[in-house]
């Protein structure tokens, strides 16, 4: 590799790992707003928020990985034309067009790291996330209580709210429990002063609520039923660990971001195929939006930048959302794979060779009038 390769590669190389991580620290922030947000209003635990995080990454590097290399490419380029460097080696006896193959060398572990991901590694992450959620709704009502936040499970017909422990012994204080039991029409509302879990020999859960009082409510009716209990055992819902935990990846991998390559080519459908084209075409929009990047860099430096890297940014931005318009469509059987994979690459991929071009023409100067 010449001078001139590795000069590109290591300040592009540069370029990326700074690019790339704003963008994965922007990300985790908002992410983490996010999810802290859910835990809080009791969507997820708290204890998976880390876990989330992680996860959701991962399915978000592919687009990162894109706009980091196209940023990167972009950046560089301009770079040497403002600060006169590209005079430097257009002395030298290289041209706009020798940047190609160090771009390329650049590029190209991109492509594959972003194949990589978007085929093999994305959808595991995916199928992670969803057993994560899965797995924390088959919780008992009592793991998912939040001490002095409202809840419901059930569907919603059983609404709760908890204190905080004074007993030691207990794992919550005072218990509210207002629940609707539609076969018998009624309305059972169940108060306590402390509330714990006790583990039966044989396996089975309780929930013991101590010193509280039971009303049970006919809806229309003045009929009403008061029990006050020194002690009150309600039985929580018990799953084997192998089925739950079978049921959570078999609903996980039930979205179609969550299943393996291998699936959805046996699948064949319309929604595979969407998803299909996404995962394939990311790596194509990494090469080029790469090599598009390199005649958009090149700018005049009198005439400044802005003008050009807002054109740059609007060129890709709608690159990627006339990709993911065309997976939709391919989604819902409008059109074919083939129409909506082939066509809009091989034209992007010409419009960036007619700009390369256009860039490498030696215009001549106009002939001043007699």
């Amino acid at each position: 590799m010449s001078l001139f390769q590795r000069s590109v590669v290591g300040e592009l190389s540069s370029h990326a790992g700074v690019v790339f991580s704003t963008l994965v620290v922007v990300w985790l922030s908002v992410l983490l707003v996010r999810l802290l947000g859910d835990a809080a209003a009791g969507s997820i635990g708290a204890d998976v928020v880390l876990g989330l995080a992680a996860f959701s990454t991962i399915t978000a590097l592919p687009t990162v990985i894109t706009v980091a290399v196209f940023i990167a490419i972009l950046t560089a380029v301009g770079r040497s034309y403002r600060e006169s460097e590209m005079v430097v080696w257009f002395a030298s006896g290289l041209s706009l067009a020798s940047w190609v193959r160090p771009v390329l060398r650049f590029a190209v572990p991109a492509v594959v790291c972003v194949a990589l991901l978007t085929l093999l590694v994305a959808p595991w992450a995916y199928r992670q996330i969803g057993e994560y959620r899965v797995r924390f709704e088959q919780r008992s009502d009592l793991s998912r209580v939040i001490v002095g936040q409202f809840g419901e499970t059930s569907g919603g017909s059983r609404v709760f709210v908890a204190e905080a422990p004074e007993d030691p012994n207990d794992e919550l204080g005072g218990v509210f429990v207002r629940e609707l039991n539609e076969e018998r029409g009624r309305i059972s509302v169940v108060t306590s002063n402390g509330a714990r879990v006790q583990v039966m020999d044989n396996g089975d859960r309780f929930l013991v609520l101590d010193q509280g009082q039971r009303y049970d409510v006919q809806p229309g009716s003045l009929e009403t039923q008061l029990v006050h209990f020194e002690r009150y055992g309600v039985r929580l819902e018990r799953n084997d660990d192998t089925d739950a935990a079978a049921a959570a990846r078999a609903e996980a991998e039930s979205i179609v971001k969550a299943r393996p390559t291998s699936l959805l080519l046996k699948d064949g459908d319309a929604r595979a195929a969407g998803e299909m084209l996404w995962r394939l075409s990311l790596p194509l929009v990494v090469l080029n939006l790469a090599l598009i990047a390199l005649p958009l860099g090149a700018v005049n430096p009198r005439l400044g930048r802005s003008g050009d890297l807002l054109m740059a940014g609007l060129i890709a931005m709608l690159y990627l959302n006339v990709l993911n318009l065309l997976r939709s469509w391919v989604a819902a059987g409008n059109i074919p794979f083939v129409l909506g994979f082939i066509p809009l690459h091989v034209v992007v991929a010409l419009f960036g060779l007619w700009l390369l071009r256009r860039k490498l023409v030696v215009r001549m100067p106009r002939k001043p009038r007699a």
